[in-house]
């Protein structure tokens, strides 16, 4: 009977070195992620496939890392799973946010055209070679990157949070009754209103 492959720290470290020297691994909540330079993107998923057995193809998008500390940037990750030894693996690279911009995995994985179209459209990340990197799922015209974390949703700001109560809140508990409210924090995407969306009528503003 095949052993079973190795988890926990061990296995990401063990599955990075296949990635070369830049690579990193890392075992947490029972998923394995590698991290690799935007430059070894390609080779990097290719060698997934080709040589450790990661030959299914799940999905690909991106993650909005622009208030990191480190380096801003976008983190480009794709799920891939292996038939034989049952074993998921994320991998995963940073793009950065003065210039989004990675190789296509179509090439490797025909599948993820769809993926990379959407991240372009969603995040703004361009993947350089993609057959027909075209908007996918806004209308005409849409301007912005709806899943960018600075991105604004004017829904929000024309109609009241629809969060505004928790379970178990009331309307004293937000301000309207004799019990004080505990202060409020704006859910992603909601403006503040002091400084966006719709103005009461008054005089106009003097710069």
């Amino acid at each position: 009977m095949a052993s079973e492959p190795p988890t926990g720290a061990g296995r990401g470290d063990e599955l990075a070195r296949h990635f070369g020297p830049q690579a990193t691994g890392v075992t947490a909540f029972g998923q394995l992620t590698v991290d690799v330079p935007p430059q070894e993107w390609v080779s990097a998923v290719r060698l997934a496939r080709d040589e450790l057995g990661f030959t299914f193809f799940d999905w690909l998008t991106a993650v909005d890392q622009l208030d990191a500390a480190d380096a801003p940037g976008f983190d480009v990750v794709t799920h891939l799973y292996a038939l034989a030894g049952k074993e998921h693996l994320l991998l995963r690279t940073r793009v950065p946010a003065a210039d989004p911009r990675l190789p296509t995995v179509t090439g490797v994985f025909a599948g993820a055209s769809w993926h990379e179209r959407e991240t372009f459209e969603m995040f703004g990340l361009t993947f350089e070679g993609h057959p027909n990197l075209v908007p996918l799922l806004l209308p005409d015209g849409f301007e912005g990157h709806p899943l960018r974390k600075d991105f604004v949703l004017a829904a929000r700001a024309a109609k009241a949070w629809p969060g505004a109560k928790e379970p178990g809140e009331s309307d004293a508990d937000l301000g309207r009754g004799s019990s004080p409210g505990r202060r409020k924090t704006r859910p992603p995407g909601v403006p503040d209103p002091a400084v966006w969306g719709p103005r009461p009528p008054g005089p106009a503003d003097v710069s």
